[in-house]
């Protein structure tokens, strides 16, 4: 069987990328019968067009995926094609003899690749040289982005879960809260005498940069269309109790939805657990 996949990974740009994910996600989907038998194909015969309509069918998972990584600041076009390049080597290790269908396997993969990219370009000056520092380089992106600086509390909570140390933690903050720095600084003149300003000092305002705002926008509009769309899939009585338990500026108690619903407030956890499960599988798989 041949290691190379017919597959050109160079993703278009401008136009020509909406066309290639409209073209992506109008590929068939593939039906599990369909899946097996076209991963024996490939893995026992080595039939590549058996491979080829396995990552074409997949590609639109590439486009999901990368598309949650676009607040990093990086073309989506090379989030893609990194994430193709995942989704490749997936293909080539699925294992079709196993329960379980290709896209849950391959995500994984998909997220590796596109992981690995980000963590080369998204500075000059790495962030994350250990494993542990890579783990928590995406953690704190998150938790900071909602949060800003994490509490003491905060900081314990996320080495435990973790498995890291606490000064692991406090140390990757502050490379995340620091901004890059030039070697070229300024030179201290006397005062009133503006002197020698090094190149750097003339950049632009980046938090106004269009691209990042625009990518920003973009990143919140699918968190939205995600949460959304998990919400739809819920009962009647699970939504309610989501909705006014975490999505409304008034929250509602535990109690106060037993009463109205007629159940003990641990009736009502279960539900809420429940429902947030789901609902973090459905935005997961999106």
């Amino acid at each position: 069987m041949t290691n190379t996949l017919p597959i050109p990974v160079t993703v278009p740009t401008g136009d020509n990328l909406n066309s290639y994910i409209a073209a992506v996600n109008a590929a068939p989907i593939l039906s599990a019968e369909r899946e097996r038998e076209l991963a024996i194909r490939y893995h026992e015969e080595g039939d590549l067009e058996a491979a080829r309509e396995l990552v074409l069918s997949h590609l639109r998972h590439v486009v999901k995926v990368a598309r949650g990584f676009m607040g990093y600041g990086l073309p989506l076009t090379d989030l893609i094609q990194e994430g193709s390049i995942g989704l490749m080597k997936a293909v080539k290790r699925f294992d079709a003899r196993r329960d379980i269908r290709l896209v849950s396997f391959a995500v994984h993969w998909i997220r590796a690749e596109i992981y690995d990219y980000v963590l080369r370009n998204w500075r000059m000056v790495k962030v994350a040289t250990t494993k542990s520092q890579r783990k928590l380089f995406f953690n704190l992106r998150k938790s900071r982005a909602r949060l800003g600086w994490m509490r003491e509390a905060e900081v314990e909570q996320l080495a435990d879960s973790l498995n890291v140390e606490v000064e692991t933690v406090r140390e990757m903050e502050s490379r995340l809260s620091g901004g890059d720095i030039s070697f070229d600084s300024t030179l201290e003149q006397d005062e009133g005498d503006l002197g020698y300003q090094a190149p750097s000092e003339h950049l632009g305002d980046s938090r106004y940069d269009p691209a990042r705002m625009v990518s920003e926008s973009e990143q919140a509009n699918l968190n939205r269309e995600q949460l959304s769309a998990a919400l739809e899939k819920l009962d009647q009585r699970s939504k309610d109790i989501v909705l006014r338990r975490w999505l409304s500026e008034d929250k509602t108690t535990l109690h106060e939805l037993a009463d109205e619903y007629g159940v003990s407030a641990e009736r009502i956890r279960q539900i809420e657990k429940r429902a947030m499960e789901k609902m973090r599988v459905s935005i997961e798989a999106a």
